[in-house]
């Protein structure tokens, strides 16, 4: 799925997640950037690797909400761009998965936004396709969002660290500071990624 330009300036119109961590000071990555994927990486053995644009069903295209605007000729104040925000918003945070996911056991690469930091372990995380997502950006769409629930907790693991996540994963909603999440992912293993 392309994440239309438009739509991520909606979204941070209508007031999107707020800064919460400051910019990674050493990060090879852009705001915005997805990794891109390896020709041949060794998935673990039982596991299919996947791309996000699989976790978003086929029939699902929220740039149907912007039809008929001209966003172009329309100021931050126009009462059909505020309507326009608030749809798109709504449509981001119910965005639909795909139930044939549902128990696949699945290898995927993405950002980490840890939800429970402790002790320098995280158990509970985010796991996002581009860089800057639901920190320094509006989140993407709930099946762009992937809650992971590591089965033994990350030990040095940084805010926006590229991996990837191996685990099963299943259809189910968690609303969190960060943005809802249309999935989640029992994480057995997650390692660099490179």
């Amino acid at each position: 799925m392309k994440i239309i330009p438009a739509l991520i300036c909606c979204a941070v119109l209508a007031g999107g997640s707020p800064l919460l961590y400051a910019q990674q000071d050493k990060s090879e990555y852009k705001l915005g950037e997805r990794l891109p994927q390896p020709k041949a990486p060794a998935t673990p053995q039982g596991y299919t690797e996947t791309n996000w644009d699989a976790l978003v069903p086929k029939n699902w295209d929220p740039s149907q909400l912007m039809k008929g605007l001209n966003l172009d000729q329309m100021n931050d104040s126009d009462p059909r761009a505020m309507e326009a925000l608030e749809k798109m918003r709504k449509a981001w945070s119910e965005a639909p998965v795909d139930p044939s996911l549902n128990g696949k056991r699945i290898r995927i690469a993405g950002f980490l936004v840890p939800l429970d930091a402790q002790r320098g372990q995280i158990k509970e995380f985010l796991l996002v396709p581009y860089f800057g997502a639901c920190i320094h950006t509006p989140p993407p769409p709930a099946n762009q969002i992937i809650h992971g629930v590591a089965v033994k907790p990350l030990k040095d693991v940084q805010v926006m660290s590229a991996v990837w996540v191996s685990g099963t994963l299943e259809t189910a909603r968690k609303d969190t500071e960060f943005g809802a999440s249309g999935y989640r992912l029992s994480a057995v293993a997650l390692t660099p990624y490179k």
